[in-house]
């Protein structure tokens, strides 16, 4: 089996679902690799894909785009063409997992994979990510600590495992966030084994 490259995903949305609402902005960035074994983390967080795009529908919540900081005013207008952006990031996703499996990681990864799937799917025909090669941060952090999946949130985060990254609510920053809390979960179980 080929090794797992883990690509870090953060999206912003104008709403909670995908179809009725929009995607207003993602990011990926490679993480790391896992051959089953060890995990190598990238020696930079500098690897990236991101986009901000067009609203698909005229539906958003209000709150939800406060969140983001985003305006859909200022996308319509400026936005990227979802078809063309999936489309490109597809192929970039491709190009550097070539010989690897990629896997997206999110915290939680149900909200950020919906919106990634649905748009991969739409807009470029499938997913480079297939239908379920995802790793989901939240579960990996209840599982390292011992706690319920709800009391595993990133304002929960033990000292050991949290990122020096401010969560921002940009997809850029929170991706790289994210990848940072992925390399301390697989150190901690390095060291455990004995591996560090």
């Amino acid at each position: 089996m080929p090794p797992d490259l883990f690509f870090s995903a953060d999206i912003e949305s104008d709403g909670p679902v995908p179809g009725a609402f929009s995607m207003l902005s993602f990011a990926l960035v490679v993480a790391g690799s896992f051959d089953g074994a060890r995990f190598l983390p990238s020696m930079s967080l500098d690897d990236v894909f991101t986009a901000e795009l067009k609203p698909v529908t005229n539906r958003f919540d209000e709150d939800a785009v406060r969140v983001s900081g985003l305006s859909r005013v200022h996308l319509a207008q400026h936005g990227r063409e979802p078809g063309e952006v999936m489309r490109e990031c597809a192929a970039w996703v491709s190009a550097r997992a070539a010989g690897m499996s990629p896997v997206l990681v999110a915290y939680p990864l149900g909200f950020d994979w919906s919106f990634l799937h649905y748009y991969f799917t739409v807009y470029a025909g499938e997913s480079p990510f297939g239908y379920s090669r995802g790793f989901d941060l939240k579960t990996a952090v209840a599982l390292e600590t011992g706690v319920p999946v709800g009391d595993a949130g990133r304002s929960r985060l033990p000292a050991g495992l949290r990122s020096d990254r401010p969560h921002t609510h940009n997809a850029l920053d929170d991706a790289r966030e994210q990848a940072e809390i992925l390399a301390r979960l697989f150190q901690r179980r390095d060291a455990r084994r004995g591996l560090s």
